[in-house]
């Protein structure tokens, strides 16, 4: 889209502010608004912000990190292709922006820049990553206390939730709709007041894009109806906990699905379990970056449907890894594979960017997965699962954020400046719930996410 259509569009739609947004190291959506009079330069230049907001937590403490002081700024920079009426926002628009520096080029603390590095390695052998983000999110109301209460006593998958929520389901399409998002499915969840969302797969940087708008679109939409939308993992500490699975599959030139191999039982390629073998492998550092927030660990628990355990497995939903079986009509199209162990805490560029470095390991060493999973492996003792190879993954956001300090391909793959801002970010927030109730650490997680 070019800055003249864009403006054309803001002027035919009486559009007042259009928000410049990014998803920071604590996984918060920030942003600033540009009003209508300085747009064109805006979009061309993009507005200043300083260094020191990928220092910030998620609780807005700001973290000493070298290079990320109040010294120096970088230039929020709107990718035009990413435009979008907010249907929610009366006279409002937005744009997903790059940091850039002074000199135009890309600054290595820009998430998004991360995962377009990484999508550019992706191309260089000819392929290219369709990935979609599947969330869980919890509608409750407030007490005076400050304490939220479930929407509703549900059961899983009811139609009694779907028409309890129906208004607010009704408004949150037609919303999602308005900037160009196909939702897939959408049903009442497990937990009460608990729903899931489906957004139909895109290009990765697409996917990561429409993660940040449906995350706010959700929150947004509800608010409206007089609810809260939480994305938190684990909003209450008693109830199964959100997640955010991320389906994806590796597409060549030609517009084939390289996952998919007719010859094989499964129909999964040997390209599919080399890359499969690859994020396997990175898992417990992995989970740093998909699960990045102390809350993530009151929901990746055994037994409880979130995968705590690095295995895979055909529509295994207690593995981190699920070969997704294909639809009928679309076997070729449709399979892919999904990565459990992820939440909507994490920034999703940050996730698809590391999950693709992930990946492509696992196709540069050309690794096998080993044999597939077909339990919950919480039902086996500790040495059937270390017989077949099957470690559980992190129980805390320090031991998660120590294997990724230990994981030199994801290090390297993040750069310097930005692993040891994400690092310092995360660690923070470890300490700050370390001594905390899990009835504290899920209050203050809330309705952060």
């Amino acid at each position: 889209m070019s800055t003249d259509e864009i403006l054309r569009r803001c002027r035919d739609a009486d559009t007042r502010m259009v928000r410049f947004l990014y998803c920071d190291n604590g996984g918060t959506i920030r942003g600033k608004a540009s009003a209508m009079a300085g747009l064109a330069g805006r979009l061309a230049d993009g507005i200043g912000l300083t260094l020191a907001m990928m220092a910030m937590n998620g609780f807005d403490q700001l973290q000493s990190v070298e290079g990320m002081s109040a010294v120096g700024e970088i230039r929020l920079v709107p990718d035009l292709d990413s435009f979008a009426f907010l249907p929610y926002a009366p006279r409002s628009a937005v744009l997903h922006c790059d940091m850039l520096t002074g000199t135009r080029e890309p600054w290595d603390g820009c998430p998004r820049s991360f995962l377009k590095r990484m999508i550019s390695r992706t191309s260089q052998c000819g392929l290219t990553l369709q990935a979609s983000f599947e969330a869980e999110f919890t509608l409750a109301t407030r007490a005076d206390d400050g304490r939220f209460k479930p929407f509703d006593t549900a059961l899983c998958f009811s139609t009694i939730g779907m028409t309890q929520a129906g208004p607010f389901a009704d408004e949150l399409f037609a919303a999602l709709d308005g900037q160009n998002l196909i939702v897939e499915q959408y049903y009442p969840e497990y937990a009460h007041g608990q729903h899931e969302i489906s957004i139909r797969h895109a290009e990765a940087l697409r996917a990561a894009d429409n993660h940040v708008k449906l995350r706010d679109t959700l929150r947004a939409v509800a608010w409206k109806h007089g609810l809260y939308a939480s994305l938190a993992p684990k909003p209450f500490a008693s109830a199964v906990g959100n997640g955010a699975h991320i389906h994806f599959s590796l597409w060549d030139q030609a517009g084939h699905n390289v996952f998919y191999d007719a010859s094989t039982p499964d129909g999964l390629s040997l390209t599919g379990k080399q890359f499969l073998a690859g994020v396997k492998a990175h898992l417990p550092a992995l989970v740093a970056v998909t699960c990045p927030s102390a809350n993530s660990y009151q929901r990746l628990t055994p037994s409880a449907w979130a995968s705590a355990f690095a295995a895979y497995g055909h529509d295994n939903r207690e593995a981190a890894l699920r070969i997704a079986s294909p639809y009928w009509s679309d076997v070729e199209g449709s399979t892919n594979l999904e990565l459990k162990a992820a939440d909507s805490s994490c920034n999703p560029y940050l996730a698809l960017g590391a999950l693709l470095a992930a990946g492509l390991d696992g196709l540069d060493r050309q690794l096998d997965p080993g044999p597939p999973t077909e339990v919950d492996p919480a039902s086996l003792s500790e040495e059937q699962r270390a017989a077949a190879g099957i470690t559980r993954l992190p129980t805390s956001l320090d031991a998660a954020v120590d294997a990724f300090e230990r994981d030199e391909l994801l290090v390297q793959a993040f750069g310097e400046l930005m692993a040891r801002s994400f690092i310092t970010v995360r660690r923070s927030e470890a300490a700050m719930f370390r001594d905390s109730s899990p009835e504290e650490t899920s209050l203050a997680h809330f309705y952060r996410y």
